[in-house]
C-alpha cells in the first residue's frame, strides 16, 4: 500500500502474528504432509469458501486446513513471506507483482480460484451518468486495484486515460474529465464504511460483499468477467508450490463443489475463474 497500514490493521497485524506464532511452534506451518495447512485469507468471500472446503471436503481429501483470517491486503503476504503461514488467498497477480516489487518479496501465484467483479457503488445516485459536477469518488490507493478502479471508470466513459495505460493508471493519467471528478484516495478496506460520506467509491468486491453490498444488485457499474486479468489466487512463498497440503488445496478449490458452492452463495458477485 501507498500509504501507512491504519491502526486497524496494525492491530490484525499483531493478533494474528501471536496466532501464528502459536501454531508455527505446534508444527502447523510446515512442509510436512500430515501438518496443518495454515492459510490466511480475507473473510469474505475467501475465508467463507475456504470454511465450505474444510467442513465438507478435506478430511476426506487427507487436508487439515487452519484458516486465519485478517481485513488488510499487507498482512497476508508478509505472514506468507516470513513463513508463519504456508499460503493466502486473497489477491490477484497484479497486486501481487507489484507486492514483491516494493517489499523484496518472493511470492508466486498457485492457483486462480475466483473474480470478485470491481463495482462503483454510490449512497446517492442511481446510475453512474447521474454523477453531479465536481463529484468526489472514493478510489483503493494500491497501486493496481487503483489503475483497475480509473479503468473501469475510463470503460464507461466518465473519464478518459492516457493511451495505453490501464493497470497502472493513477488520477494523473486522466486526460479527459467532462464532470470535473475529484478523487480520494483510500485504503481499500475502508471504501465500504466511507462510500456515504462520498458521491460514489469503486469497491473491491470482498469489501463491497463483507459490508453486506451485493455486487451483481447494488453496483452501478461492474466489471466484466470475459478477459479479466484479476481473478484471485492461492499464493505461497517461492519453492512451495509443489507442498502436497498446497496441491491438494488448489485441486479441492477448483472442485465441482466448491464452483456450486461459489454459484449458489454467491449469486454472480463472485465468479468460478476454472
Amino acid at each position: 500500500m501507498r500509504n501507512a497500514l491504519k491502526f486497524t490493521s496494525v492491530l490484525a497485524t499483531v493478533g494474528l502474528a501471536l496466532s501464528l506464532a502459536a501454531c508455527s511452534s505446534s508444527g502447523s506451518s510446515s512442509s510436512d504432509p500430515n501438518a496443518p495447512l495454515t492459510v490466511v485469507a480475507s473473510p469474505t468471500p475467501h475465508g467463507q469458501i475456504l470454511k465450505f472446503v474444510k467442513d465438507n471436503l478435506a478430511d476426506k481429501a487427507g487436508l487439515k486446513l487452519d484458516i486465519k483470517e485478517v481485513t488488510d491486503y499487507v498482512t497476508p503476504n508478509t505472514a506468507v513471506q516470513d513463513g508463519s503461514a504456508d499460503a493466502n488467498y486473497f489477491q490477484h497477480v497484479p497486486y501481487l507483482e507489484d507486492f514483491n516489487k516494493k517489499h523484496g518479496t518472493d511470492l508466486v501465484p498457485v492457483e486462480p480460484v475466483h473474480l470478485e467483479p470491481l463495482g462503483v457503488y454510490s449512497k446517492k445516485v442511481k446510475a453512474i451518468t447521474d454523477l453531479p459536477d465536481g463529484a468526489t469518488i472514493g478510489l483503493p490507493n494500491d497501486a493496481t486495484n487503483e489503475g483497475r478502479a480509473l479503468k473501469l471508470l475510463a470503460d464507461n466513459k466518465i473519464i478518459t486515460l492516457k493511451d495505453g495505460v490501464t493497470t497502472t493508471a493513477t488520477p494523473a493519467d486522466v486526460t479527459g474529465n467532462p464532470k470535473n471528478l475529484k478523487w480520494k484516495e483510500l485504503e481499500a478496506a475502508q471504501l465500504p464504511r466511507s462510500v456515504a460520506d462520498l458521491d460514489a467509491a469503486v469497491i473491491n468486491g470482498n469489501y463491497a460483499l463483507d459490508s453486506g453490498l451485493h455486487p451483481a444488485t447494488d453496483a452501478l457499474v461492474l466489471e466484466k468477467a470475459d478477459g479479466n486479468p484479476y481473478a484471485n489466487i492461492l499464493a505461497v512463498k517461492k519453492g512451495k508450490e509443489n507442498d502436497p497440503r498446497v496441491r491438494k488445496l488448489a485441486e479441492l478449490l477448483h472442485s465441482d463443489e466448491v464452483k456450486k458452492y461459489v454459484d449458489d452463495t454467491f449469486k454472480g458477485s463472485v465468479i468460478p475463474a476454472f
